[in-house]
């Protein structure tokens, strides 16, 4: 069988120049920002305009680009060799499709087309489901691949994997990597999510709910009595209340506590700007600030064999229910099926 999965990120700019026209596109999708479409549009332009010279500065730390591009691309060829090993009597084919720049869904369509695919696995790389990140993904997807030649053909999406086994495998193991070299009793273990406007969660977005799961999950699989943690949210931009609580308070908390500070990122599966420069550079200088005297940020999980391991468990599973006609819940165009081990993400 010729499988095609395809993978949705972000994506980044990938120049200093690209900084703008990324953040206009960031801003004006409507899961972002639920305006009618001319307000959208105008909204998107004047924070571009008023944000891409403080983004760019964020980018120069970066080489001037975005390093999720080659971090996605990392991680799809693990996941394909990891496939192939599994399934070699299969054909099987990975393509990147980024939400806000380069390689947007239209051309990821056009290579999936080429490549005849004869079913599609739609996996994001979001293990919490939000309808600002995975279902804008999706919905991104159907709305491009209408009328196409993908349309017809068995498609199966996995929404969410909150507490895959292989994503907690890898965030445990590279937590108790860290904590070899140091003494637990004396850290906070901060494990910090991407935050959403709260507004977006008493709609019913189960984001906030997953985000939990995993956190617990971690907790669990580290085993350790008495550990010192907390779920924290970081990011937060403009004037609406975001849930909490937030990053920055839990860093200052701790440092008032004289607590050093062990932070993970739980909801980044890749290292980008908010790793790379909001928990290295700015969270470190806040925590130094605050009287932490150590810092830690544990790495993303990345290319960890667990957690490709766990992502071709994914996919491996959506290609049997596609072949067994054992497909949960319908969601979206009535040729895509949903498999989400997580059972609460909502209608999109």
């Amino acid at each position: 069988m010729k499988t095609a999965v395809v993978l949705f990120n972000l994506g980044g700019p990938d120049s200093l120049n690209a900084v703008r026209p990324f953040l206009y596109n960031l801003f004006s999708d409507k899961a972002i920002i639920g305006a009618p479409t001319p307000i959208r549009q105008l909204i998107a332009h004047i924070i571009s305009q008023r944000r891409s010279n403080t983004a760019k500065e964020i980018y120069e730390h970066l080489g001037g680009k975005s390093p999720i591009l080659e971090q996605t691309e990392l991680q799809s060829l693990a996941l394909k060799k990891r496939l192939e090993s599994e399934s070699p009597e299969d054909e099987i084919e990975i393509f990147i499709s980024m939400r806000y720049w380069k390689p947007f869904v239209e051309e990821t369509i056009i290579n999936v087309e080429k490549f005849n695919p004869q079913q599609i696995v739609l996996l994001p790389m979001y293990p919490q489901f939000s309808t600002t990140t995975t279902g804008s993904a999706f919905n991104s997807w159907w709305k491009s691949t209408k009328g196409s030649t993908l349309e017809h053909i068995p498609t199966v999406t996995i929404c969410s994997y909150p507490s895959n086994k292989g994503l907690i495998s890898a965030q445990t193991d590279l937590i108790r990597e860290a904590i070899q070299t140091n003494r637990l009793s004396d850290y906070r273990l901060l494990l910090s999510a991407h935050g959403l406007p709260k507004k977006i969660i008493q709609q019913g977005d189960p984001y906030q709910k997953q985000v939990e799961k995993t956190a617990s999950a971690i907790v669990e699989g580290l085993g350790i009595e008495k550990l010192d943690w907390c779920i924290c949210y970081q990011s937060r931009v403009g004037p609406l209340e975001w849930i909490g609580p937030a990053t920055e308070d839990e860093i200052k908390k701790a440092g008032k506590d004289k607590k050093n500070v062990m932070i993970v990122p739980i909801a980044f599966i890749s290292e980008h700007s908010e790793t790379l420069v909001e928990l290295d550079i700015e969270y470190l200088k806040l925590a130094k600030d605050c009287g932490v005297e150590e810092y830690h940020r544990v790495p993303t999980v990345g290319t960890h064999e667990d957690f490709i391991s766990g992502l071709a468990n994914l996919v491996g599973g959506a290609v049997s229910a596609i072949r067994n006609n054992k497909l949960r819940n319908k969601i979206g165009p009535k040729n895509v099926r949903i498999r989400c081990p997580s059972c609460d993400c909502i209608s999109i």
